[in-house]
């Protein structure tokens, strides 16, 4: 709640008059406590993960949209209902674990200094902390991802998010209750590191969650404005680590490829890629006479 009966009072504080953005922050939130402001994330979430999928549904459904040729594995397709038991599923967790988890998590929030009040952040500063917190998220998440992917991880915990060979954006979120806390720590560690205002932290969970329906979508289109953003990873890149499946070593990036490189666990990917841009050269140079054409999958005859 902020400390301001009155917007002047608010002016006075700061030594300036409010900005217009402030001015409507100020209207909303000055009779609303920072725990009411927090729990926003809970109906953020909800509407993530409910809307944000449901064009990649369409997508998928009306093969006749002309989009089958970015499908990245065009062989396999999903049923209305299979879809819609998948978010059937995520929402069960949602309800039973993610919401649950936002209402009591609040004193940690508070304890790492997340603030309501004014000024606002500026829009650099508000960049800055988002690049921040993906960074520091991607490489934690990289490492406990390696991890789940051992035996023991994987058959007790990891091996439900894979149950989706060939991913769709209702699967971002598709996982075991323990690996939807686990990788809650990633999440949170930039944000510990780097405190922000609380529409930064909003504006942090909604990004990293659309981004994980974007790298789930099944579909490689070719107009993703993701495909400007250095060292992305995208649908393409995590589709073959789902692809690949339990015995994946490779592509456990959550949104950049860096660690993978460094490391070397993208070399899977990158040698499909090259024996692909193979058959792909070798196809154009005898497409005008020869009896195969190239799909994401290899060779396939006409």
């Amino acid at each position: 709640m902020l400390p301001y009966v009155t917007i002047h009072d608010a002016a006075a504080s700061l030594g300036r008059n409010l900005t217009y953005a402030e001015t409507v922050w100020f209207n909303y939130s000055a009779t609303k406590s920072d725990y009411f402001l927090y729990c926003h994330n809970i109906l953020f979430l909800f509407l993530i993960f409910s809307l944000a999928p449901l064009p990649l549904v369409l997508v998928e459904l009306g093969r006749s949209l002309g989009l089958d040729k970015y499908k990245i594995q065009p062989k396999v397709r999903l049923s209305f209902s299979e879809m819609f038991a998948c978010y059937k599923d995520v929402m069960t967790m949602f309800f039973l674990v993610i919401g649950p988890l936002q209402l009591v998590s609040f004193p940690s929030i508070r304890f790492i200094g997340i603030r309501t009040g004014l000024p606002l952040p500026s829009g650099w500063e508000i960049l800055l902390q988002l690049f921040v917190y993906f960074v520091v998220e991607d490489y934690t998440n990289y490492w406990i991802h390696r991890f789940l992917h051992n035996k023991w991880g994987y058959e007790k915990i990891h091996r439900v998010h894979h149950e989706f060979t060939a991913p769709i954006g209702f699967a971002a979120p598709y996982a075991h209750w323990a690996e939807v806390l686990i990788l809650g720590i990633p999440s949170f560690l930039g944000p510990a590191m780097v405190p922000g205002h609380m529409i930064t932290f909003w504006l942090w969970i909604a990004l990293r969650q659309i981004e994980a329906i974007d790298t789930h979508s099944g579909y490689d289109l070719p107009w993703s404005p993701t495909k400007y953003i250095p060292f992305y990873g995208g649908a393409e890149y995590h589709d073959y680590h789902h692809y690949v499946g339990g015995q994946s070593q490779s592509n456990f990036a959550s949104v950049f490829t860096y660690c993978d490189f460094i490391y070397g666990t993208d070399k899977g990917f990158r040698y499909q890629k090259k024996i692909l841009k193979k058959l792909k050269d070798e196809s154009s140079e005898t497409q005008n006479g020869g009896p195969y054409h190239i799909s994401t999958q290899g060779l396939k005859s006409d």
